[in-house]
């Protein structure tokens, strides 16, 4: 059974190194726009950018929000972000244990 209050998004971007993920993780915790920033190992990311095939080491984070801070939270990744178009993929969140989801809720503005 979902959670009465589940409005809270999963949040996919990736970074070129850990410390700028870190720096902007902190700065989206500190503004309350995330909850908790989960950043990964270093990962190979393939794609195709400007008619090449890609191949870069990045680090991806997982940010847990709410839906109602999502464009904010967006616009301020875009922001800092050193990317001309950064990885941002919002999937939202169907059913948790009911305490995170509060948590997360109680930790974003």
């Amino acid at each position: 059974m979902a959670h009465e209050n589940a409005e809270a998004l999963l949040v996919f971007c990736s970074f070129p190194e850990r410390e700028t993920a870190q720096t902007v993780a902190d700065i989206l915790v500190s503004e309350q726009l995330a909850a908790c920033v989960q950043i990964s190992a270093p990962m190979t990311s393939t794609y195709r950018w400007q008619g090449n095939i890609c191949h870069d080491t990045e680090v991806a984070m997982q940010i847990k929000c709410q839906r109602n801070g999502y464009a904010e939270l967006a616009q301020r990744i875009v922001a800092l972000h050193p990317y001309d178009v950064p990885e941002i993929l919002a999937v939202a969140v169907s059913d948790g244990l009911p305490a995170y989801l509060d948590w997360i809720k109680d930790n974003t503005k």
